[in-house]
């Protein structure tokens, strides 16, 4: 992962390097000769993401002239902060080894899942997860992907249920996910808390340009803003529509 990359471009291997030095480990060297068992690591697999996202911005950043806006789903938020200047990409790895760690722990703690639907409209997904939630089991909206794939995510009893009354409202498909956790839930609360904490802490700039929000798909444009709605990503639905009809508007 990011191997060629790096052998290619100066800039690609500074990258590399600076991330590797910040977080205090050979990331690099998993990334390009693995093993794949530790590269997938929760505390490897966010960092390594985020430095190859930077590292190809790198690359290719001076020929991106008059940029407007940038926007990324989920993790991808933060590589956005880092095109816009907002973040270097070395804090950049270090909050996301924060972020996988937390995510990770909360995933334990209360143990969840994660269920993609296809075919059937948003605001049928949410109708049918409202139905399937009970007072101690949930299921929501998690990525709005597109206006007919929506992804759910909860307590795996409650996403079961919310599946099967997907399939009933006219899903063509519902996917169960392989994840650690119930992402973008309420069920990370306890690490949004934490990762907001560490957030604040982390050296955030005022982007150069407008980063749209996953949890608002709003164009922020301040340091403070950013911090804020980087932790209520955690247990907010990523409106990927939303976003990509904000960025539409800004260019």
């Amino acid at each position: 992962m990011g191997k060629d990359l790096a052998e290619r471009f100066p800039a690609a291997r500074e990258v590399f390097g600076a991330v590797d030095e910040a977080l205090g480990a050979a990331l690099s060297r998993i990334m390009f000769e693995g093993p794949d068992e530790e590269l997938t690591a929760t505390q490897n697999t966010q960092p390594a993401i985020l430095a190859h996202s930077a590292a190809v911005f790198a690359v290719v950043g001076e020929k991106v002239e008059g940029a407007v806006a940038a926007a990324g789903h989920s993790l991808g938020e933060y590589s956005a902060y880092v095109t816009a200047t907002a973040l270097t990409a070395p804090e950049a790895a270090k909050l996301v080894r924060k972020r996988g760690a937390l995510m990770q722990k909360a995933g334990e703690e209360r143990p969840g899942t994660m269920a993609a639907v296809l075919g059937l409209a948003t605001k049928e997904v949410e109708a049918a997860c409202q139905e399937a939630s009970q007072q101690a089991s949930l299921a929501v909206a998690a990525n709005i992907n597109a206006p007919d794939q929506t992804v759910i995510s909860g307590d795996p009893e409650a996403v079961a249920r919310a599946g099967e009354a997907c399939k009933k409202r006219g899903a063509k498909r519902v996917i169960p996910l392989k994840v650690s956790g119930a992402f973008h839930s309420p069920l990370m609360g306890p690490a949004r808390n934490h990762l907001q904490l560490a957030l604040e802490k982390a050296p955030f700039a005022d982007p150069v340009f407008p980063v749209v929000a996953n949890a608002t798909a709003e164009a922020v444009k301040d340091a403070g803003r950013a911090r804020r709605l980087l932790s209520d990503q955690l247990t907010a639905a990523v409106r990927w529509v939303e976003c990509m009809q904000q960025a539409a508007r800004l260019g």
